[in-house]
């Protein structure tokens, strides 16, 4: 038997004493308050309560090895990145490798690959595949449901997904950016439980009285936690913390600990915050996460304060898997599976033959996954369409990375660069190629990259490259997750201080501009979507 001495942070009688834990066979035996003692905190682990690993570009079990030191035991997490590239394999591959560590995988089972209908993925789950992933023991809920007009318009294969899943007792993540009034009064009583998507506060109170989770993002690329978190006080028990999209660089320097540490620095009660860190999510979700009772897993921590939350060891089952910032769980291998192909590409393909004089172009939002449009002048030279990079003004091309087909180009703001190009196979959802860039040679050299890798991210200036390849899906590495991180930093940075990229996530920020359930304006390897109406437009107006 282990005793750990310390302060116990108890969630649910809301308190905090000096106790004694003791743990057997990986659980808590018994907790006996003490008079007086000396040491670190006790409490429960942090949890993630919506996150795509994927985004971190690393296996699952590198993701674990990076989590752990900030003391995350468990993630709920939705695989429908990598679904949308292999399918049901791809959803297997992320259980099996989550297997490996320790660590509290639960894994959803995607509602919508693909996303929509408007672009190319590489797969197709129907009603049939999601319940066959909802019988396994490691799919604890059914996946984000980004159709929200299918939901409204009763869309025979969107009820059948969520029958499934009502059938089994399983939670149902709502997406539902901006949906408001009787929209949102139906879509969520579908049974749709949860929100990550509210931006403002407005909207996340309204959804917050109709009984919605609402999960407060604070990611890469979509950072909504100022906006949200004055709610916490009035709904403590509705509300939870996620990142939802997390680059690994990000991941070396916090994860919902960071949350915690804000929220508490903000004003916020203690124990609000941390039902929101650590308890909502276990109990929403019925995670088999210990919360520090007796019987319960032994997952918990030891952290220095509760105001930085500093953390200096973390548990799993009662097993030490970090300490003083260091990992202890160790690399594991972690098969190639993948399904690219498409040839490279000429720089004819990106050119643009000018059919007007104004364009319509898409406003990237820092900070937000959302985006707003806007009528330019279209700078014209010998007839075609080009990048006018006085005003910010850039082409964006989606290629298709399942076959071979013409890229679709438009036109987008706020990226800045002023040189090169950045181009990603990580384009959400479908994951096809995308790139931002200043002419058609660089954004053309950028795709060739990645379509050389068969996945990856690069950028491009001049005669100067970087490649980060992501041979998993074309979206992840076996590499190891230090590493990666350091090689991302070392890309981002020349996407900032070379091609002159003013955003904070500019790798993250590209892979939400082909998001077409996300509005405004967003390109597919089809053509130029209007989000709002649900349909292409033409790129000239």
């Amino acid at each position: 038997m282990k005793t750990f001495q310390g302060q116990f942070v108890d969630l649910h009688q809301r308190a905090i004493y000096p106790a004694e834990v003791m743990i057997e066979n990986g659980r808590v035996a018994a907790i006996r308050k003490l008079d007086e003692v000396e040491g670190p905190f006790i409490m429960p682990g942090f949890v993630d309560a919506h996150i795509h690993i994927e985004s971190s570009m690393l296996v699952p079990s590198e993701f674990a090895r990076l989590a752990v030191v900030h003391g995350t035991v468990a993630t709920v997490s939705d695989p429908h990145e990598i679904a949308n590239v292999l399918g049901l394999e791809g959803v297997q591959y992320m259980i099996g490798n989550g297997r490996k560590t320790p660590f509290k995988f639960s894994f959803g089972a995607p509602s919508c690959v693909p996303a929509t209908a408007f672009e190319t993925a590489g797969a197709t789950i129907d009603a049939a595949g999601v319940a066959s992933l909802l019988a396994q023991p490691e799919v604890r809920y059914l996946s984000e449901m980004m159709n929200y007009p299918g939901v409204l318009h009763e869309d025979a294969e969107v009820m059948a997904k969520l029958s499934a899943a009502r059938q089994m007792g399983k939670p149902i993540d709502g997406h539902a950016p901006g949906l408001r009034g009787e929209d949102a009064r139906r879509y969520f009583a579908a049974g749709i439980s949860t929100d990550h998507e509210c931006f403002t506060y407005e909207e996340g109170l309204e959804k917050l009285r109709l009984g919605v989770k609402v999960i407060i993002r604070e990611g890469s690329a979509a950072r909504n936690f100022e906006a949200l978190i004055p709610l916490l006080p009035q709904f403590p028990g509705q509300i939870m913390f996620c990142s939802d999209d997390k680059h690994p660089d990000g991941l070396i320097l916090g994860h919902i600990n960071q949350l915690a540490a804000r929220g508490v620095a903000a004003g916020y009660d203690l124990f609000d915050v941390l039902c929101a860190a650590c308890l909502n999510p276990v109990e929403h979700y019925g995670l088999n996460v210990g919360l520090l009772r007796p019987g319960d897993p032994a997952d918990f921590i030891l952290v220095k304060d509760l105001a930085s939350f500093r953390v200096l060891a973390t548990y799993i089952d009662g097993q030490l898997v970090a300490e003083n910032g260091r990992t202890l769980i160790g690399r594991m291998a972690a098969e190639v599976v993948n399904r690219f192909d498409t040839p490279p590409k000429s720089t004819a393909d990106f050119r643009v033959p000018a059919k007007g004089s104004h364009i319509r172009v898409i406003q990237v939002l820092d900070g937000q996954i959302v985006t707003e449009r806007f009528s330019a002048l279209a700078k014209v030279v010998d007839g075609l369409a080009v990048a006018d990079v006085e005003q910010d003004i850039l082409k964006i091309a989606v290629v298709n990375r399942y076959a071979a087909a013409p890229p679709a180009v438009a036109f987008i703001r706020g990226f800045g660069l002023k040189r090169g190009a950045i181009a990603s196979c990580v384009g959400h959802d479908s994951h096809n190629i995308i790139a931002v860039g200043a002419d058609d040679e660089s954004i053309c050299r950028a795709v060739n990259l990645i379509i050389e890798h068969q996945g990856g991210i690069a950028a491009v200036a001049d005669s100067k490259s970087h490649t980060l390849p992501l041979p998993v899906a074309g979206i992840m590495t076996n590499a190891d997750g230090y590493e990666v991180a350091k090689a991302y930093q070392m890309i981002d940075a020349f996407s900032k201080e070379v091609l002159g990229c003013h955003l904070a996530a500019p790798f993250m920020a590209l892979s939400f501009m082909a998001l077409l359930v996300i509005p405004d304006l967003k390109l597919s390897d089809k053509g130029l979507f209007d989000g709002k109406a649900f349909g292409f437009v033409p790129l000239f107006e």
